[in-house]
């Protein structure tokens, strides 16, 4: 694993091109940082929340630390900012943790697992149950101060060219899909496609891929993914609770006082708490525009295929947590984690789940 060496574009090290970007503008007390984004510029949700949180920064600072937010290919690409950051060409990303599971498939544990925690739960976990700590020491050796700074809830399943009638649909079915979600779909025989958000609907208009996900109903509709196809599968079990995340260079975290350092915390987690809700209700209203205004097709994952997704999603999390020291703890704590949630909801979320489906039936 290469840490410390690692290349932006072609044959630049951002080590190199970190030479030729002045470390963080300071002006009469001014501190001028630059935010990239895996995300279109001002895409709904995603771009969005970044801009929000660069404002919510720049203004609770009073203006003394200024963020300008730089979108996908404005200053690196969307999966070169976290070498940008690591490397000190830009201060901070907003961006997925799974996208780095080259580096260390730990990485995975920090933005989605299959089958794996909620939003509330990744809250709770990264909060309260141990993980922002692994967390941070995991990114430590990349120079990286990571935060949570958005999550998207439950995600959809994905859009599939073909009904799926069998866990062998997805033999050799070629899917644009991120994380550790895309090494279950290895294991079941498919091919795993790595793309960003803005090339998706083309790779499926082409038939470059035959299915894709992203994000959920008012993500997946501003992207326009109901022109490419029709069929839309549901749960998503591979991202049941997706956290984004806001990573700092690790230099310029230790160089800021106490007070910007949590005033930086603060806004993330602000910014946490009110891009779910907004996922939450945004969702529900395009969801429903998805199948009354564009003819989708809802589908719900067979049981049976779930059943076999789960044992197989199960088989590479206990290969992958038996990796180095570090991916091992962060995996027995996630497990451990997952366990208690599990027995809690048993008797909390799913238990009034069932009660309020009895006593006020979807569609009513």
């Amino acid at each position: 694993m290469k840490r410390r060496t690692f290349l932006i574009g072609t044959g630049t090290s951002a080590v190199a091109m970190a030479s030729t970007y002045p470390a963080p503008a300071i002006a009469q007390g001014i501190r001028e940082l630059k935010l990239v984004t895996s995300w279109p510029r001002d895409f709904p949700g995603f771009g969005t929340s970044a801009v929000r949180l660069a404002q919510a920064i720049t203004r609770a600072s009073g203006g003394r630390l200024v963020v300008k937010v730089f979108a996908a290919d404005e200053l690196v690409s969307a999966f070169e900012v976290f070498d940008a950051v690591s490397g000190g060409v830009a201060d901070m990303y907003h961006s997925a943790e799974y996208y780095w599971h080259d580096r260390s498939p730990a990485f995975s544990f920090f933005t989605a697992v299959p089958f794996g925690l909620t939003a509330d739960e990744m809250n709770a976990w990264i909060y309260h149950g141990g993980g922002q700590d692994l967390w941070d020491e995991m990114s430590a050796g990349f120079n990286i101060k990571p935060l949570p700074c958005a999550n998207t809830g439950v995600q959809m399943g994905g859009w599939f060219a073909k009904e799926l009638t069998s866990v062998d649909s997805y033999r050799d079915l070629r899917m644009r899909i991120p994380g550790l979600g895309a090494e279950v779909v290895r294991r079941l025989g498919g091919i795993a496609v790595s793309l960003p958000g803005g090339q998706i609907v083309s790779a499926l208009q082409s038939g470059a891929i035959d299915a894709a996900e992203w994000v959920g109903p008012w993500s997946d509709l501003s992207l326009g993914l109901h022109d490419a196809t029709k069929f839309y599968y549901y749960p998503g079990f591979h991202e049941p609770g997706t956290t984004l995340s806001l990573g700092i260079n690790k230099t310029l975290w230790d160089s800021l006082n106490e007070d910007d350092r949590q005033l930086i915390q603060t806004a993330a987690t602000a910014e946490n708490c009110y891009a779910k809700a907004e996922f939450d209700a945004e969702n529900a209203t395009a969801l429903e525009t998805l199948v009354k205004s564009h003819g989708v097709q809802l589908r719900k994952f067979d049981d049976a295929i779930l059943q076999t997704i789960g044992k197989v999603s199960e088989q590479m999390l206990a290969e992958i947590g038996d990796g180095d020291a570090l991916t091992r703890r962060v995996y027995r704590s996630f497990l451990k984690f997952r366990k208690s949630a599990m027995k809690k909801g048993e008797v909390t979320q799913n238990a009034y789940f069932h009660a309020r489906g009895l006593a006020v039936p979807v569609g009513e």
